[in-house]
């Protein structure tokens, strides 16, 4: 092989360059959300340099008093943490029970599965999602937003249901014949196995739940209390005087993101483990 060969070729300069792009078009708001929540709110009305004229590193203690951080991000941890082991459990069973056993309505049930996946109707829903979970008493408590997360699991379902396939239905058999029920043969063998899956999804239900805002604001508005983090980041958008506080709504913006990176972090290995499936396979 000679030099001449270890040179790139177009195809390949052209899909480097384009991901270079892609990752810059994605980077760059990113980036300017950081750098504008270190500015005073005038630069931001004003359109000023790229990098702030002086760091306004006060910022970030203003938006926590303001928005109440601390109260409003346990809040937030609450409902997302039960949100998504409650997505995790439910969906990880039905998975289970969809690809281990025949029953009847099963193609039925998958079917509605799918269809709310792809059929969106967005606020439409919140009033009958209100009035059931005020039939059940739950619509003064965190517990109402939690439920309704769980309950739109479909996309976990699916995702967990396509690593159910990947596991061998011997060991399900070997474990049956070894005295495992099928209760214990999930949670013994089947959990463990299915950790790569539940990581990723683990990690897009986080997000999901931590970034949701119309739920919360809803449930929530007799008892600020209770609000949650997008709640409270939306109510820094006008101070005292009714001026737009952009700079702190930026602060907490970044601070809103810790807890994602963190999680990502956590969950990194999952992503390693099913990309390297993947290739593998």
């Amino acid at each position: 092989m000679n030099r001449w060969s270890k040179r790139p070729s177009g195809a390949n300069v052209l899909a480097g360059a384009f991901l270079v792009l892609v990752a810059v078009v994605i980077l760059y708001p990113v980036l300017m959300a950081v750098l504008g929540s270190f500015k005073t709110n005038a630069e931001l009305s004003g359109g000023g340099s790229f990098w702030p004229a002086h760091w306004q590193f006060a910022n970030y203690s203003k938006a926590w008093k303001g928005a109440n951080f601390a109260r409003f991000s346990w809040n937030s941890l609450f409902v997302s943490v039960a949100a998504t082991a409650g997505t995790l459990i439910v969906a990880a069973m039905a998975a289970y029970a969809a690809d281990r056993r025949d029953f009847p309505g099963k193609r039925l049930a998958i079917a509605i599965q799918a269809s709310t996946m792809f059929i969106s109707i967005g606020a439409v829903v919140l009033k009958p999602q209100f009035d059931l979970m005020v039939a059940v008493g739950l619509h003064r408590t965190l517990w109402g937003v939690v439920l309704i997360l769980i309950a739109g699991h479909a996309g976990t379902y699916f995702m967990l249901a396509s690593f159910m396939r990947s596991i061998p239905r011997d060991l399900d058999e070997a474990a049956m014949i070894d005295g495992s029920g099928f209760f214990r043969t999930f949670r013994s063998i089947i959990l463990p196995l299915l950790k790569p899956g539940l990581g990723v999804a683990g990690l897009f239900v986080f997000r999901s739940a931590w970034n949701e805002y119309i739920l919360p604001s809803v449930f929530t508005m007799t008892n600020p209390k209770l609000q949650t983090l997008t709640v409270g980041l939306a109510n820094l958008r006008y101070g005292v005087s009714a001026a737009m506080q952009t700079d702190l709504m930026l602060a907490g913006a970044c601070i809103s993101l810790l807890p994602l990176l963190l999680v990502y972090l956590l969950a990194n290995k999952s992503f390693v483990q099913v990309t390297a499936g993947s290739v593998k396979g």
